[in-house]
């Protein structure tokens, strides 16, 4: 009687078994956060591109070689022996492009693919209301076929960016979506196989290149780890097996707590497996493209990613070396070393000169780095102050605007970026292949340091300049137009004990870029005192060259 029992027992455990995964079978919209290990859930998204294991197992050797095959080793204190190129301290003006499948809902902002699986964001409602229409099958798969490009032109786009008067553009490659915006080897969902069907990163670059322009890419993969956790708890296709080469593992996001929210306290699960796929994936954008500046962001710096960091810089630095050019890393955070790459300021800027040269990043749209409907945008005269400042500084201004999906550049975009080309035609002699000076400006609009704070910086004033250097030439930028075309810059007086900064720098010269006419100016121990010509353009702000005794 005891062993019927038994058997009894196992067959209805066994039963239970069955029918618990042949329920789950059935459902694969069912939540999986609570019924799936993070092993398992992992396990799965290596089954799903594990048709590409073969080409993976090459790009590896292939980045282990090279990081070991140079002037470069994959350790810090190799990496920090790296110096900048001089082309990309001189170029001073870059465009970052934001374009994928989250310009079709074109709603929201560019993290539409992980709001949309989050029933409290308004990302969610829109996909319910205009694309799932009472269907829970669907999901940021079903945007894919809407996503054209039918419009991209990159010839187009690279006049535009030319006459911008940027000097390097920097394509998002794959943003945490996970669709590949080029012709990536390592997986189904890229815009070759699937929307457009065309490698529009390819074209970009080759359109680029021949206006001039150095190119670059930027790779957002690291954050994709777990950028569709949402869709997990709830049901959704995230949980379905068949689509984990598309939404990635997607494990939950341990967000970085502790007072600095430093990533040294995010505590998300990574595999090796993620971190090696990450290498193999910029080590084949690095091989195709050749980008001259490859742009992270900022969850590189989760601590599991430290030694698969550590190999691509060394990889990346010792292959274009052996391709005979400079490649630079732009980081964000504490992801790298800041000896190691160059260190970005998202949506940021310094209130001081910075000894490193650095680069801010910033949106020419304010609610979205993704076109969205219904965008703000900042002014032209924002942008070229911005740019200024930055300049003054000893930094770079990379300026991202997003493309419908169509393909197409808004025209609030197109018309910044043609106006501030207007401003840099007249004045780029100021910006373009300067340093800082001994100090970068005066005057009473002060600027906020650090990252998220570029709109913080009120109106400039006719008593605001700013000063770069290029030899012993000094360049005094004013930031606002005098009314009476009057102009006062107090640091460059040379009164004796004045405490000026330029109270050594006497003047024997003054210039003012883009005109012929003279320029009435005397300098005294108070000032050097200026009168602009009458009827001088002045849009934005003026630029003055002084020529030293």
């Amino acid at each position: 009687m005891k062993q019927v029992c038994c058997v009894s027992i196992l067959l209805l455990y066994g039963a239970s078994i069955i029918f618990a995964q042949g329920s789950a079978s059935t459902d694969p919209l069912a939540p999986t956060r609570d019924t799936k290990s993070a092993v398992e859930i992992d396990r799965e998204w290596q089954q799903s591109v594990v048709k590409y294991d073969g080409e993976r197992k090459r790009l590896l050797a292939e980045a282990e070689k090279q990081a070991n095959d140079g002037p470069y080793r994959p350790d810090w204190g190799s990496l920090m022996k790296y110096q900048q190129p001089q082309w990309y301290k001189d170029a001073k003006f870059g465009i970052f492009i934001h374009w994928g499948v989250y310009s079709v809902a074109a709603a929201e902002s560019e993290w539409y693919p992980r709001n949309m699986y989050r029933p409290d964001e308004g990302a969610y409602k829109n996909f319910r209301e205009h694309f799932a229409k009472g269907d829970e099958s669907k999901g940021y798969k079903d945007l894919i076929p809407l996503f054209r490009a039918e419009h991209f032109d990159a010839a187009a786009w690279a006049k535009v960016f030319k006459e911008s008067g940027a000097q390097y553009v920097v394509p998002v490659a794959e943003h945490h979506d996970g669709f590949s915006m080029y012709d990536s080897g390592l997986s189904d969902w890229t815009v070759v196989k699937m929307g457009p069907k065309r490698d529009t990163l390819g074209e970009l670059a080759k359109a680029v290149r021949a206006e001039g322009l150095h190119f670059g890419l930027s790779s957002h993969r690291a954050e994709h780890n777990f950028f569709y956790d949402g869709g997990r708890v709830i049901r959704s296709d995230v949980n379905d097996p068949k689509y984990a080469g598309l939404y990635g593992p997607a494990h939950q996001w341990f967000e970085a707590g502790g007072d600095d929210h430093s990533l040294i306290n995010d505590w998300t699960w990574v595999s090796d497996a993620w971190t090696r796929d990450w290498l193999a994936r910029d080590t084949e954008l690095v091989e195709k493209y050749k980008p001259e500046i490859v742009y992270f962001d900022w969850w590189i710096g989760q601590p599991n990613f430290r030694g698969a960091v550590a190999e691509f810089a060394s990889f990346y630095y010792n292959y274009a070396a052996a391709h005979g050019y400079t490649g630079v890393i732009n980081f964000k955070d504490y992801s790298l070393n800041w000896k190691a790459a160059v260190r970005d300021f998202e949506r940021g800027q310094q209130d001081r000169i910075i000894a490193d040269h650095w680069q801010t990043d910033t949106s020419i749209s304010d609610k979205s780095w993704g076109y969205i409907e219904n965008d703000t945008f900042k002014s032209p005269e924002f942008l070229v102050h911005q740019l200024v400042d930055i300049v003054s500084k000893n930094g770079n201004l990379l300026l991202n605007f997003g493309p419908k999906s169509d393909g197409t550049i808004p025209d609030e975009i197109r018309t910044a970026l043609l106006e501030m080309g207007a401003w840099l035609k007249v004045n780029g002699e100021a910006i373009y292949g300067t340093t800082p000076w001994k100090t970068f400006g005066e005057g009473p609009t002060k600027v906020v340091g650090g990252a998220f704070h570029d709109t913080d910086t009120k109106a400039y004033t006719t008593e605001d300049f700013r000063f770069t250097a290029k030899g012993s030439t000094v360049y005094a930028i004013g930031m606002a137009c005098p009314a009476d075309g009057k102009g006062a810059i107090h640091t460059l007086g040379t009164g004796s004990g004045s405490g000026h900064e330029g109270a050594s720098l006497t003047v024997t010269s003054v210039e003012l870029l883009g005109s012929t006419q003279k320029v009435e100016w005397s300098q005294t121990g108070d000032a050097l005192e200026v009168t602009l010509p009458a009827g001088a353009a002045c849009k934005y702000g003026y630029a003055l060259k002084l020529t030293p005794k």
